[in-house]
């Protein structure tokens, strides 16, 4: 039973979030600089979690293939495409500017 109103609120948020989006981006015309509630909660709530899970996982890549980056000489680069990009855009970024 539980597991089921999980799912529904998940879908509920998933197909309101759908139905959001493109309405912001079809607006066209004047272009509000400060991000609505739309744009907030979608960030907040989807797009910011999603953010984080990749900062993991890239964290966790990047030590997987460490010995593989320290003998091609681009360590450097590695840390900042798997780990430092999707750390900047999940924590640095104001809410609601995607």
């Amino acid at each position: 039973m539980r597991i089921q109103s999980i799912r529904k609120t998940i879908v509920a948020l998933a197909v309101s979030a759908a139905l959001v989006a493109p309405q912001a981006v079809l607006a066209g015309g004047y272009v509000d600089e400060r991000p609505g509630f739309e744009a907030m909660f979608f960030d907040g709530l989807i797009v910011r979690p999603l953010g984080l899970g990749a900062t993991v996982l890239g964290a966790a890549t990047w030590v997987v293939t460490l010995p593989f980056s320290a003998l091609g000489g681009n360590v450097g680069e590695a840390t900042e495409k798997l780990v430092a990009d999707p750390a900047r855009f999940t924590f640095t970024r104001p809410l609601g500017e995607l």
